[in-house]
Order: C-alpha cells, then sequence, then structure tokens
C-alpha cells in the first residue's frame, strides 16, 4: 500500500513541477504588494488545485492539513501535509530554489515524504523505517566529526516571526559564526534538511516547528541523522524547535545553540 502511494505521490508532484517551471522566468520580479501576493497565490494554486484532490482520492478517508505553517498537535488518522511551493519567495523573484513536499503523517508520526526540486530535477523520498533517497540512490548524512569544519543554517519558517523568535535567530547565527565553518540562512527549509540528508550541509536548526517540516526531518533521520529538540530529546511533532544534523557533529551543534537560548 506505501509503495503503491508513494509511487502515486511522485508521479502527481512530478507534474506539479511541470506546472511551476512554467512560472519560472529569471527575469520575474515584482515591484507591489499586489504583485507579490498574486503570483505567490498563482504558483500554490497551481500545485494545490492538483495535489489535493488526487491525494485524497489515492487514500480514501484522508484528511487534509490546511495551513502547512501551523504548529503543534494534529488530529489522529492519515493526514496529508503539503507545501506546495516551499520558497515561493524565490520563484516569484527569478530564483531557482523551490519546491514541492508531501508528507503522509499517520496518528502524528510521518509516514513518508517526497520532496521535489523541479529546477535541479532532484526527487528526495523517504519512508519511516525504510531509510531515505536521491532520485533512487540511497543517502546518507555528513560524515564529519568537527563542527569547526561543519557547514550550517537556519531558515525563516514562515511569513512572519514573533520577535522572540526573531532575537533567538539571530543570536544563534552570531554564536554559530564563532563556532562553524560556515552558517547561512536560506529557504525554502525544506530544501535545507534535505541538504542535511544528501550529506551537503551538516547542520540546521530552527526555533520553530511547522507543519511542513514534518517530512523533511524524516529525510534527515532516515538518511542517519539526529533530530531532537533544544533540550537534546527526540524530536516530536509538539517540539518547539529542533536541530537536525549529522551524528558526529549534532552534540556540539546543540551546545553551541542551548547556550543562547
Amino acid at each position: 500500500m506505501t509503495d503503491d502511494l508513494i509511487s502515486t505521490t511522485t508521479d502527481l508532484v512530478r507534474e506539479a513541477g511541470a506546472r511551476l517551471r512554467g512560472f519560472y522566468g529569471p527575469g520575474n520580479r515584482v515591484a507591489t504588494e499586489d504583485q507579490l501576493f498574486a503570483g505567490l497565490r498563482r504558483h500554490d494554486a497551481a500545485v494545490a488545485d492538483l495535489l489535493r484532490p488526487a491525494l485524497l482520492a489515492a487514500l480514501p478517508g484522508s484528511g487534509w492539513e490546511e495551513d502547512e505553517h501551523a504548529t503543534g498537535p494534529m488530529a489522529g488518522g492519515d493526514r496529508w501535509v503539503v507545501d506546495p511551493v516551499g520558497g515561493n519567495l524565490n520563484l516569484v523573484h527569478g530564483m531557482t530554489d523551490w519546491n514541492i513536499g508531501v508528507t503522509l503523517v499517520r496518528n502524528g508520526r510521518p509516514d513518508f515524504v517526497v520532496l521535489h526540486a523541479p529546477w535541479s530535477d532532484e526527487m528526495f523520498t523517504a519512508v519511516d523505517g525504510g531509510g531515505a533517497y536521491l532520485n533512487g540512490t540511497r543517502m546518507t548524512v555528513s560524515a564529519k566529526t568537527d563542527l569547526a569544519l561543519a557547514l550550517t543554517g537556519t531558515g525563516q519558517a514562515r511569513p512572519s516571526h514573533s520577535a522572540a523568535v526573531a532575537r533567538s535567530v539571530g543570536t544563534s547565527m552570531t554564536a554559530m559564526l564563532q563556532h562553524a565553518l560556515y552558517v547561512r540562512s536560506s529557504v525554502p527549509v525544506g530544501r535545507e534538511l534535505a541538504q542535511v540528508a544528501a550529506g551537503r550541509l551538516d547542520v540546521h536548526w530552527q526555533f520553530e516547528n511547522v507543519r511542513s517540516h514534518i517530512g523533511p526531518l524524516l529525510l534527515v533521520r532516515e538518511a542517519g541523522g539526529v533530530v531532537t529538540d533544544f533540550d537534546g530529546k527526540p524530536w516530536e511533532l509538539t517540539s518547539t524547535g529542533y536541530v537536525a544534523a549529522a551524528p558526529g557533529v549534532h552534540a556540539a551543534a546543540l551546545d553551541v545553540l542551548q547556550r543562547t537560548l
């Protein structure tokens, strides 16, 4: 059943990616608020209008999470969590770093994820207990053991931050700049987590644990990464934030971040 659903989901996500490529242009620009939000809505609708009916039909009785930026507990049963256009702002402004993410959450636990980066033609998939893959090849996280050599980062989890979260982001980046080789703030977060799973990045942290990150965190975990909250406890759906990293640098990164809280 899961294999069939993953195959169906992958085909649908690839089709949605082709739709988005039709909107992309290196000269894409916006100058007004109306233009900005019109573009964001157009892209989201192009994906959601395809995926929502098809995914709900593929798994009768399943539900659809309305807000990919929500936090906290989820309803039980089978729930589709879809990030129609992660990095939508990038697409609107003529940049290529955007993706589509679909996660099936079963009774509060991620079952599988499909994350597609159309421009680079990268399809990331993972199944709970079944490993993580990039275009069909199994992924493993970085083997680094020295935070001083690590590529690290965070990003804007949703369009608006509370003042407290904004301060935490700034303080944590300043602290990490003194310990890691490289620190960046980038979106989409799902793509950044996929890079950790692929071993390209070594650490990613967030002070907000939003719905659209559930599947990408599964990618990291299934690729052999360590995903915890800021107390060092295993990540859960209700965690307030997380640190996702290669095992060899997770403890050191967590120590740096804990000292900023």
